[in-house]
Order: structure tokens, then C-alpha cells, then sequence
């Protein structure tokens, strides 16, 4: 955590609080310092911004750690974030219940970025392997499957669905995900988007309830981040 922190002129607690209601409530960055400035601590928005990007994905790299079991029906889809002046894809999978599952952002919609978002999902669910996986109708899906069972990373027996009517879980999903989004007025870079990303789409995890002994109470969920950088008791 130190080298993290490292000539870090504001406390650890503070850096920690503006990323999680960054993340957490997907307010501007100049609306965050003023919430700041009101509560006696100047900070400035840019550098609210570096902290996003410095901290968000390691708040899910350890966060991961905490996740619950999740079911093996397992629902795939896209959406569209605007990056650098383009739409970009949002690769997102869910369980049938709802939990987030795994979450890739992508410069192309095609077979290999399918591939990439499943494998990527079949690691970090390992332990959670899907029977069942919906997705829409996009040719790339079935490829990409295939290729993931010829590889011995995929069980052969997998369900392939595709069904509008049960991904609905995932369109409103989608919906709620741009409602945080809209605030950023698009990405400038991939790089900076996919962090960005990766805080909103943990911080909804956490919320939800969605991790092992996580209380649905706001104390839970600071809780919960401070635990996972050595700062509870």
C-alpha cells in the first residue's frame, strides 16, 4: 500500500473517501471539489482525477478477493461508451441474478474481442465456471466459444442461448451504468475509460452487496475499503 500512497501530501482516508464517492455517486470532478472545499479540504479536481485512475483498479484488483459465488447462467452483452471523440464497445457479463461477473472495454466489436471478454471472464470466475452463457445474436459470440472449448478453457457441454428477453437484466443494467457515465461527458483515452470504468462498475458491485460479509449499510461498505488497503481494525 505505501508505494501506492507514495508523496501523497493528503492522508490516505481522504484519497480513499474521493474515489469511492466518485465512483460511487458518478459526479463530476469539479463538483466533488467543491464537496471537498465545503468539508475543509482543498483539493483540486485534476487531482481527484489521478487518484480515480491510480486507485480504481486496484480497488478492484482486491476487491476480487472478496466476491461471492455466483451462478452459472451467465448473461453477455454490449454496450457503447464514447471515447476520444468514437464509440467504443463495453463488453459486461452478468449472473442471471444480477452480479457483475467481468467487464472489458474494447476498441472493436468482433470475434477475437468476444474471445478476449470471455476468457478474460472464465479466469476470474474460475472457480464459478458457467453452464449456460446468453448472449445476443452478434456471429462473433459462437466463434469465440468454440474457440474457448477447443482450448480446453471452456467446458464442452456450455449452454449457448441467445435471448433478448432473458439479457434484459443486462440492457437495464447497461442503462443504470450510463446514467454514472453521463456526468464524464465521454473519455478523452482508452486508458483513462477503462479505469474510470473499473471504479464505477466496483463500487455498484459493492453497493449491491455483492462480496462475502459485506453489510448492506453505508458502514459496511467503507468498511470494506478500508479493509482492503490495511486501514480497519
Amino acid at each position: 500500500m505505501l508505494s501506492l500512497f507514495k508523496r501523497r501530501r493528503f492522508p490516505v482516508t481522504i484519497i480513499l473517501l474521493c474515489v469511492r464517492w466518485y465512483c460511487k455517486y458518478g459526479i463530476s470532478y469539479r463538483s466533488l471539489a467543491e464537496m471537498m472545499q465545503e468539508r475543509g479540504v482543498a483539493v483540486d479536481p485534476s487531482t481527484i482525477f489521478r487518484w480515480v485512475q491510480r486507485c480504481a483498479p486496484e480497488i478492484e484488483k482486491r476487491v476480487r478477493l472478496y466476491q461471492g459465488p455466483r451462478s452459472g447462467s451467465w448473461r453477455v452483452d454490449e454496450t457503447y461508451v464514447w471515447v476520444g471523440g468514437k464509440w467504443k464497445y463495453l463488453f459486461r457479463a452478468v449472473d442471471k441474478h444480477g452480479p457483475l461477473i467481468a467487464f472489458m472495454l474494447s476498441d472493436r466489436r468482433n470475434t477475437n474481442a468476444a474471445y478476449r471478454f470471455l476468457r478474460k471472464a472464465i479466469k476470474a470466475m474460475s472457480h464459478y465456471p458457467p453452464s449456460s452463457i446468453t448472449t445476443d445474436k452478434l456471429a462473433s459470440y459462437p466463434r469465440a466459444i468454440q474457440r474457448l472449448q477447443n482450448e480446453g478453457l471452456l467446458a464442452k457441454d456450455v449452454v449457448h442461448r441467445t435471448s433478448k428477453y432473458l439479457n434484459n437484466i443486462l440492457e437495464a443494467d447497461h442503462g443504470a451504468l450510463k446514467r454514472m457515465i453521463r456526468p464524464t461527458r465521454g473519455f478523452q483515452t482508452m486508458k483513462t475509460a477503462a479505469a474510470t470504468l473499473t471504479g464505477f462498475e466496483i463500487m455498484r458491485m459493492i453497493r449491491r452487496g455483492h462480496c462475502i460479509g459485506r453489510e448492506r449499510r453505508a458502514t459496511g461498505e467503507i468498511r470494506l475499503i478500508d479493509q482492503l488497503f490495511g486501514l480497519a481494525a
